[in-house]
């Protein structure tokens, strides 16, 4: 209970966090109000449930649409609020949130039609079977800071395509950005109250996962992630927890090293290296090493670290000064350990009160530092040279997170195989976060990485509730109810062993099965004369 001295907030201030303004504000949701608030989007659902599937897919093209109508004052919005430059605003949360929506609206009556299922005629000659996807109620989504639009955005869609109500409880770094993607569905016509936007910080999400939800759609780090798999676990509720990653490029002798040095350096510090996904470990073969970390310096240091709004800036601030502390400590405890940091780290901007990091490139790191196993919020890239692809691989997986992982080579065969070895979600060869912006493909990593997938058929899926419908005729009786007597039990043994790969078997089925399987057959017959 909170302290009659301190009232809770009301409001909720957005800042940006590159020169600390205000941006705007919005209502605070109190904690112990959430479970309401899904009532309220339960009471919608039933009807939206009703709704032909074809039908919800106007609404995604229609959401499709107002993204692209609303665009360029989105893009303003994410780059004020995010920090992030214009142009990954555009090519990160812009394109793949019409991407998303629209592949919904043109693939996802199909994924969620269900299907016949053919049964075995041995058995269940007359039975007819067919399965569908039910909607499961109301889904919370809890959004990241640091992909504040398309990443939820896509979990509220395909949470509303497979008939699902939603609560979305935005980042407070972003609460501007979560009332854009409730405006987005709103613009589309969305019925009134289904999808809800609560807004607040850790005990709002906290209450969120505890109130009547179906599923917890959860983006976020491994230590929040664990407390919402927790409670989900203890309510039977499902989760999708998008968790943190400590992504590895594995760069092979025969790689295009020009390639993947300037692959590296955008998939490492592309948002600030604080992407689901960004690139924190390169194992470099020593063949290549030497051509691959000179050109990594020349293509590091020659990126502007500055204001977002700004076209020439390629960095932009961290979400907040407690990461870019964070990062401080992870790089001086490499250093002090024994590791070389080449360039980079916390920098002050001229005229700007952000938390701004240059982008930093350490070799030298060891399994003994912090930097080797622990996520690194910001800009940071570590290259370790291998004698060996195996060396590679185990460097790699030695890692509590598996997120994704990238190959670079001209072999695509060589790259599949050390694909199978490395303990990750996702790889990918001579690029890196394909997925990211690519709905068609499941996005989501295992191990301390997270569970389930938020893109893909396979996320709109989980979001729905298979269900089996069969069809009998009304009349006669199957050979298997009661009773049960010597010539169910040989017909049935007859059948087994007709099953089998041995011509053995099969004889003795023949020989010692026909006569009572004739007479279970006579048994059936009768059945139906008797209706």
């Amino acid at each position: 209970m909170a302290d009659a001295a301190a009232p809770p907030e009301t409001t909720l201030e957005s800042q940006s966090p590159a020169t600390g303004e205000p941006l705007g504000t919005v209502p605070t949701t109190r904690a112990g109000d959430v479970a309401d608030v899904v009532r309220g989007a339960a009471n919608v659902q039933r009807l939206w449930a009703q709704l032909r599937i074809r039908d919800r897919a106007r609404y995604m093209e229609r959401a499709a649409q107002a993204v692209i109508d609303e665009s360029a004052d989105l893009a303003d919005l994410l780059c004020r609020e995010q920090g992030r430059p214009r142009a990954e605003v555009e090519l990160m949360e812009i394109l793949p949130a019409v991407e998303t929506l629209q592949w919904l609206a043109e693939t996802g009556p199909g994924i969620l039609a269900g299907d016949r299922a053919p049964l075995s005629r041995v058995l269940r000659p007359f039975t007819r079977a067919r399965w569908s996807y039910e909607p499961l109620g109301v889904v919370g989504v809890i959004g990241p800071a640091t992909e504040p639009f398309a990443t939820p955005l896509g979990d509220v869609a395909v949470a509303l395509m497979a008939g699902n109500g939603v609560v979305f409880k935005p980042s407070p770094h972003a609460c501007l950005a979560g009332e854009r993607v409730a405006r987005v569905f709103e613009r589309a016509g969305l019925p009134e109250g289904l999808l809800r936007v609560i807004h607040g910080h850790a005990d709002v999400g906290g209450a969120l996962v505890e109130a009547p939800v179906a599923q917890m759609r959860f983006t976020g780090s491994l230590t929040a992630g664990r407390s919402v798999g927790e409670a989900c676990a203890r309510g039977l509720k499902r989760s999708v927890l998008e968790l943190g990653g400590k992504d590895a490029a594995i760069v092979c002798a025969d790689a295009n090293v020009d390639r993947a040095a300037h692959g590296a350096v955008w998939g490492a510090f592309a948002n600030a290296g604080q992407s689901g996904g960004s690139i924190e470990r390169v194992f470099v073969q020593q063949e290549v090493s030497e051509r691959f970390l000179r050109t990594v310096l020349a293509a590091t240091t020659a990126l502007v670290v500055g204001d977002p709004r700004a076209e020439s800036t390629q960095i932009g601030p961290l979400v907040g000064r407690e990461r870019a502390e964070r990062v401080q400590g992870l790089l001086d405890d490499a250093v002090a350990r024994g590791a070389v940091l080449h360039t980079g780290g916390p920098v002050s901007v001229d005229g700007l009160a952000g938390a701004f990091v240059a982008p930093a490139i350490l070799t030298g790191v060891t399994p003994a530092m912090r930097m080797w196993r622990e996520e690194v919020p910001g800009p940071v890239l570590s290259i370790t040279v291998v004698d060996s692809e195996e060396e590679a691989i185990e460097g790699a997986n030695d890692c509590e997170l598996g997120l994704g992982a990238s190959v670079w080579t001209v072999d695509r065969y060589k790259g599949a195989r050390i694909a199978r070895e490395l303990q990750v979600g996702m790889v990918w060869m001579n690029d890196h976060m394909v997925s990211r912006s690519a709905p068609q493909i499941p996005w989501g990593g295992v191990r301390g990485s997270g569970i389930g997938r938020s893109r893909g058929a396979i996320a709109l899926r989980t979001c729905a509730e298979p269900k089996v419908v069969t069809w009998d005729p009304p009349h006669g009786r199957p050979f298997w109810w009661f009773p049960y007597d010597r010539q169910v039990t040989r017909a049935a043994r007859a059948i087994t062993e007709a099953r089998s790969q041995r011509d053995s078997d099969r004889d003795r089925a023949l020989r010692q099965g026909t006569l009572p399987a004739l007479r279970v057959v006579a048994r059936v017959v009768r059945s139906l004369r008797d209706r």
